[in-house]
């Protein structure tokens, strides 16, 4: 039993580090504004096209920033939940063995 529950731990740790490989991606206003984070929600870049940074306004940008760093963590959290989900199952399935199941 000991053994499932270490190897499910393992599973875990392993997915995490797959999460911090993981890019998504969320840009707002037809790509004016694009920010990369892994699906473990830590942003990795933002890029924000030079053009419309010189007409927009700082409450423009700033207010998009929040929308588009808010659209790529929701997209982190859908592929984090799809992985852990997953693992999961797997884990589960492996450790119904010890319930007879």
């Amino acid at each position: 039993m000991f053994d499932k529950l270490m190897a499910a731990q393992q599973k875990a740790d392993e997915i995490k580090k797959r999460l911090d490989t993981v890019s998504v991606f969320a840009e707002v206003e037809g790509g004016a504004i694009r920010i990369t984070a892994t699906a473990n929600k830590a942003i990795t870049a933002i890029e924000i096209d030079e053009e419309f940074y010189k007409q927009a306004d700082k409450e423009e940008i700033e207010e998009l920033l929040l929308t588009a760093i808010n659209k790529a963590l929701a997209q982190a959290d859908i592929v984090s939940a799809t992985e852990m989900q997953a693992a999961t199952k797997d884990m589960l399935g492996g450790l119904g063995g010890m319930f007879g199941q």
